[in-house]
């Protein structure tokens, strides 16, 4: 027996159930955005009429621009505040390990969690608006996930506490990685602290920045459990993501074609991000 045919045996039964499961659904769900599906898969291959509806429908406009809003605030938050609070921990503050759990910790609760955690929180009748007026401030007012132009920004605050610590984790590893040289001669040259990190650090985190920047893009694109936990797309449409939308039009509408000509385009969405940050990586891989 040759000696690389047993882990290629054991492998093997998971990538059949990926290639099937994954890859094979893909290949599914692509075949069906050509097709004239509604409630039930059909094989009557119609071309790209599914791609017409749904580029024509005002759900999918309000979705796209829903998404657009949610990615821009969420994406550019979260690496704010985990570059921050990446740069407060590594000024060597007391209790490191505790704040690092602290703020990690998000990241160990499901979206469904911190989506119906912020719907609570954020509930006039029964969250933070509440307490307040419990308090004695009577004219405390926070009803933005009540509120058709605001409830898009409660759930861009719920997701960027979900993964601000996660970004901040990998924002720690690249100042930790920083060559110390640098920084020491900097020092004698009299530079200030935010100085150094101006000019010197951040200018070489900028493989983190790239890889924090396609994880959040990721997330936001696919998003559906958040907004379903603590808005359930509402009210009316105000928080509908193509994710959303996607649920809507293949399970509840019936549109099944629709549905997944909207997967596709939000497959091609991720891919936009995802595929040359991996040739990248493996171009690095390969060059050493």
């Amino acid at each position: 027996m040759k000696a690389g045919f047993l882990p290629k045996l054991l492998f093997s039964p998971s990538v059949l159930l990926v290639l099937i499961c994954v890859y094979g659904y893909i290949a599914f769900t692509m075949y069906l955005s050509f097709t004239d599906s509604t409630m039930m898969p059909s094989t009557t291959f119609v071309g790209t009429a599914a791609y017409h509806r749904l580029l024509g429908l005002d759900n999918w406009s309000v979705s796209v621009r829903n998404l657009a809003t949610f990615a821009v605030l969420y994406i550019g938050v979260a690496m704010a505040l985990g570059l921050g609070l990446a740069i407060l921990i590594d000024q060597r503050v007391r209790a490191e390990s505790l704040l690092r759990s602290i703020f990690l910790y998000p990241m160990a609760l499901s979206f469904i969690v911190t989506g119906t955690a912020w719907k609570w929180l954020l509930d006039p009748g029964v969250g933070l608006e509440r307490s307040m007026h419990l308090l004695g401030w009577e004219r405390f007012s926070f009803t933005w996930i009540k509120d058709s132009d605001m409830a898009i920004y409660c759930v861009v605050i719920a997701a960027v506490w979900q993964t601000s610590g996660f970004v901040m984790a990998m924002f720690l590893a690249g100042l930790r990685g920083v060559d110390g040289e640098q920084i020491n001669a900097a020092r004698v040259d009299g530079a200030r602290t935010w100085q150094i990190y101006l000019k010197i650090i951040i200018p070489q985190l900028g493989a983190v920045f790239v890889s924090a920047f396609v994880i959040l893009a990721h997330t936001a694109i696919k998003s559906y459990d958040l907004v379903i936990a603590l808005t359930n797309g509402g009210p009316g449409r105000s928080t509908w993501l193509p994710s959303v939308f996607m649920y809507q039009y293949t399970f509840t509408r019936n549109e099944m074609a629709v549905g997944a000509a909207s997967s596709v385009l939000m497959l091609l969405a991720i891919a936009i991000f995802v595929i040359p940050y991996m040739l990248s990586e493996m171009r690095k891989v390969k060059h050493g």
